[in-house]
């Protein structure tokens, strides 16, 4: 007997999704524990969705941050999701996704950090080995 693997998100859907909390864009898989963000450790768990709207594939991507560390030290490279989790839907096929909608919505009192957003950012020295 043989252990049948599926795939069940391409590639592509990683190289597109960015975490929400610090903008970086390189996940890492630890076997039977879940995918995290490697620069903040925030978890983000994909779900089906339930509709597609004619799209290929449309993905709940569930961010988490109660793994993430050092959020409270360096708030100027991290930003807290809103009640620690926060969920973003992607709509498309590979090399077209496109974020369908936010949850909660983005508004006065949260906005996810874009793609990118902390990278020129500089790292005071108190707090240089903590990121």
């Amino acid at each position: 007997m043989s252990l049948e693997v599926r795939t069940r998100h391409s590639e592509a859907l990683f190289e597109f999704l960015w975490c929400p909390v610090c903008g970086q864009e390189v996940f890492t898989h630890i076997p039977f524990e879940g995918v995290f963000c490697k620069n903040c450790n925030s978890q983000v768990e994909l779900q089906e969705s339930r509709e597609t709207r004619g799209y290929e594939e449309a993905v709940l991507a569930c961010f988490d941050s109660a793994t993430t560390w050092n959020l409270h030290v360096v708030e100027k490279l991290r930003r807290d999701l809103p009640d620690g989790a926060a969920r973003v839907k992607v709509f498309g096929e590979p090399g077209a996704y496109q974020v369908g909608w936010w949850s909660p919505e983005p508004g006065e009192y949260w906005e996810p950090v874009e793609r990118g957003e902390f990278e020129d950012a500089d790292v005071s020295e108190e707090v240089s080995h903590l990121t």
